[in-house]
């Protein structure tokens, strides 16, 4: 089966960019009390319903994947981007990671008791959600929590040329309506649980939306 365009671009993408993004990109610890928060609520779902390990897809370098795992999570990261796997890899060597791409996850089912889809869904194109979120479904046990944040908009696409130094980058970023997203993880069988929109704050440009989700325990 061919490989969508969109996916080799992230992954060119992302590998030109990787040494330079987990230099500058921060670490959790680093971030707002408000995403440290939602971090540490998600991280407490999941320990305390127990139903498996978690995947922090589109992991990067790993930086989340090792908060998670120092919050008592069992964590494991899987990203698109070879070089990306590489850098965690070595940075990070007491934890799991894995190339794979969210459209077909390298997980079987009803494996993970959480997912987290961090900052990294936005250079989906909207049409692909259905296939992503169908993935994340598929992948959790019945009773496991998805947390998922990021970008949102009101359906803007941003084709960025330059980025983390000035990189040549060829991936788009698409600003979802929050709205549709929550109707997207419905229509894929997740139920929503909590969701919360951050405006443009200082030093943002753009609005923020984290949404929390879970698999029924049912059928």
């Amino acid at each position: 089966m061919t490989e969508p365009s969109y996916l080799a671009a992230i992954r060119e993408s992302y590998d030109t960019v990787a040494a330079d993004y987990a230099a500058r990109v921060k670490a959790p610890a680093e971030l707002d009390p408000l995403s440290r928060g939602m971090l540490a609520t998600f991280a407490e779902v999941v320990r305390t319903a127990g139903h498996g390990p978690v995947a922090d897809l589109g992991c990067g370098p790993g930086k989340v994947t090792a908060h998670l795992a120092g919050l008592g999570v069992s964590a494991f990261g899987v990203d698109v981007s070879p070089k990306m796997i590489e850098l965690a890899r070595r940075d990070r060597p007491g934890l799991r990671f894995t190339v794979g791409s969210m459209t077909a996850l390298p997980i079987g089912d009803g494996e993970l008791g959480g997912i987290l889809a961090y900052y990294s869904t936005h250079h989906t194109p909207p049409e692909m959600l259905p296939v992503v979120f169908a993935e994340f479904r598929r992948t959790l046990a019945p009773g496991g929590h998805l947390m998922m944040a990021g970008h949102v908009g009101d359906g803007q696409l941003l084709r960025p040329t330059q980025a983390y130094g000035g990189h040549p980058v060829s991936y788009e970023s698409h600003l979802v309506e929050p709205a549709r997203i929550v109707a997207l993880l419905e229509q894929a069988g997740l139920v929503v649980t909590a969701r919360l929109l951050e405006e443009p704050g200082e030093g943002s440009k753009r609005a923020a939306g984290t949404f929390f989700a879970r698999k029924p325990e049912g059928p």
